[in-house]
């Protein structure tokens, strides 16, 4: 079973959730215990200071401890002074637990630190936060005042602000899932569709579309492939309709040659007409011909762009040499050519034996579509650096609804099946790949009754100097 991305996501948002909780409950709640302990010791450490100041002033002028002042300040601010001789004998205890008693191993100058957390060597039972100021009479050391603050109280102050960690850490949480929705809606939802649109593409529903509307990427995405999609059935069609042309073209001339042969050998046809559906048979044979040649054509076209053979030709001769090819149709239609050449000599830069094929085709073309005793104008002239080609009939010309789809192979226009049976409906489709083949394009323009025109350009050979 296949996991869903947006399963996926939800595992990472929860993995990442309860990570970040078990980060904030171990490391967190240490960290603030720290934090709630040190700022408990600074604020212990600077009273100590100014109490070891005031003790200092008073012993210097009575010779006595201010014990009241003592007394006092312990009862009101909660905490426990100690104040002790150079040999670490208590000599004031606020509580009166620990007076004259002697501490061990006490020495505040073992560490730079200015407090410690522990039971002050042995003096408490709990762990307490414990901070020691020295008291000086002039420059001799009386001894150390030492004030403490069990670190219960510290740490019920990092536990109020851990707890606050939690409840603010719970509503980002919370939060963060109106963001996984919003991913999920915009980015997941979206993904599973276009995931199920490639899998009905996939299984050969090119009618299926994505229903993804979204001005980003994921939209930009969806629709891509829904026209994918719709390229592909146009394909698809296309490709069926290519295999019927091809067929019904195939099939029309293989069933005439199959009926006269079958009508001779049964001897339907006497023998004496043998002559009549023979040339039949053969120029039905070379439609055929001229059908696979031309599909050969075309095939190589579409592989390799044909691999052009370039080279430096005068397109004036080549026009003149292509139309001398028609003489004989030409002369049975009494059409006429009109050349117009902007020059004698007009070189160009292409494949000469593609470009004479592509002449051929308009100007077959051309003639197909021209009236009895017509003219077909073919006109060249320079450009910049191309040279125009213009193929011209005033002939019945071509629809409009027509027009659009002359360059689709097999595709005969009601008027062109009237005029020609022979044709194979791929002449300008090959046309417009010799020339797109040159990186230029052919347009052409048309009006019912009165003809058609196209017209494409060359590029001109350098000069060579």
């Amino acid at each position: 079973m296949k996991k869903r991305l947006s399963l996926k996501f939800l595992l990472v948002f929860l993995l990442f959730g309860l990570g970040s909780f078990v980060l904030l409950a171990v490391a967190g709640e240490r960290l603030f215990k720290d934090s709630a302990r040190r700022t408990a010791a600074r604020e212990l450490y600077r009273d100590a200071l100014t109490l070891a100041a005031e003790q200092s002033e008073y012993y210097d002028e009575h010779r006595a401890l201010d014990t009241d002042h003592l007394n006092r300040t312990a009862e009101y601010s909660g905490r426990r002074i100690l104040i002790l001789d150079t040999d670490n004998r208590v000599i004031y205890d606020s509580a009166g637990r620990l007076q004259d008693r002697v501490l061990d191993r006490f020495d505040p100058a073992e560490s730079s630190e200015y407090y410690r957390v522990g039971d002050f060597s042995g003096a408490f039972s709990e762990p307490t936060v414990s901070v020691f100021s020295p008291i000086n009479i002039d420059i001799s050391l009386l001894g150390y005042l030492t004030m403490h603050q069990p670190a219960s109280v510290a740490d019920a102050r990092a536990n109020d602000f851990l707890a606050r960690a939690y409840l603010i850490y719970a509503i980002i949480f919370l939060l963060s899932l109106i963001i996984y929705a919003a991913l999920y809606f915009w980015v997941l939802r979206p993904v599973r569709k276009i995931a199920a649109g490639a899998h009905e593409f996939a299984e050969g529903h090119m009618d299926h579309r994505i229903q993804v509307r979204s001005d980003d990427e994921v939209g930009y995405l969806a629709d891509s492939l829904n026209d994918m999609a719709q390229q592909l059935q146009s394909a698809d069609e296309s490709q069926k309709k290519f295999i019927a042309n091809i067929s019904h073209d195939f099939r029309s001339p293989l069933t005439s040659i199959r009926g006269y042969l079958q009508a001779m050998a049964d001897g339907v046809i006497p023998p004496e007409s043998y002559d009549k559906y023979f040339n039949i048979v053969i120029g039905e044979t070379e439609r055929l011909t001229n059908l696979t040649q031309s599909m050969l054509s075309l095939n190589s076209l579409d592989e390799a762009r044909m691999g052009l053979e370039l080279s430096d030709f005068d397109l004036v001769r080549t026009v003149r040499s292509v139309c001398e090819t028609f003489e004989g149709v030409c002369q049975k239609k009494g059409i006429t050519f009109d050349l117009i050449f902007g020059a004698p000599v007009i070189t160009v830069r292409a494949d000469l034996g593609r470009i004479g094929q592509a002449l051929h085709n308009l100007i077959d073309n051309a003639i197909k579509f021209s009236y009895e005793n017509g003219v077909i104008r073919i006109r060249l002239q320079e450009v910049g650096d191309k040279a125009s080609v213009s193929v011209k009939d005033f002939g019945c010309g071509i629809e409009k609804d027509d027009l659009g789809k002359i360059w689709t192979r097999f595709y005969k226009s009601d008027a062109s099946r009237g005029k020609d049976k022979k044709g194979t409906g791929l002449g300008l489709s090959i046309t417009r790949e010799i020339i797109m083949a040159h990186g230029e394009t052919i347009d052409v323009t048309s009006t019912p009754g009165s003809g058609t025109e196209f017209i494409f350009r060359l590029p001109l050979a350098k000069s060579k100097e």
